[in-house]
């Protein structure tokens, strides 16, 4: 079930200049940065890409997802990462993205680690956005 307007409890505002070959930057100043498509899209690769932005976003997002089902289920994921892998390529339409999830939580075994990211899998906002929407992939390492 989407959220109401009413309750919206923070907004990110970005403005981008010149897509994907420009700079992007957020309202109150706290993100400035030289976007450039990667050398494999033909670009430069001298600054970032969306594509990494995005990947910042979502891994940084599952991690607390994952931190908020650990509290639910009493597990330990102190020293937990998460990396999130964001590829673009060709398709039908165009272009489209695929995401791959890595969690590496050393004070559970593979089984539970599973079971855990699953769970945060699904409480995640990123995850919910995209759900049904492009391919995640989920593992542990």
């Amino acid at each position: 079930m989407p959220i109401q307007q009413s309750d919206v409890v923070y907004t990110a505002v970005a403005t981008a200049e010149n897509g994907r070959d420009g700079r992007v930057s957020t309202d109150d100043g706290k993100l400035d940065v030289v976007v450039n498509p990667p050398k494999e899209l033909g670009g430069s690769g001298a600054g970032t890409n969306p594509e990494q932005l995005f990947a910042a976003g979502y891994s940084a997002c599952f991690q607390g997802a994952l931190g908020v089902v650990a509290r639910q289920e009493g597990a330990d994921v102190s020293g937990a990462t998460v990396t999130a892998e964001v590829g673009i390529g060709k398709n039908d339409e165009g272009f489209g993205i695929v995401v791959g999830i890595s969690a590496h939580i050393p004070n559970v075994d593979e089984a539970r680690a599973l079971e855990l990211i699953e769970k945060a899998h699904e409480v995640c906002p990123y995850s919910k956005a995209t759900r049904g929407n492009i391919t995640v992939t989920l593992k542990v390492s």
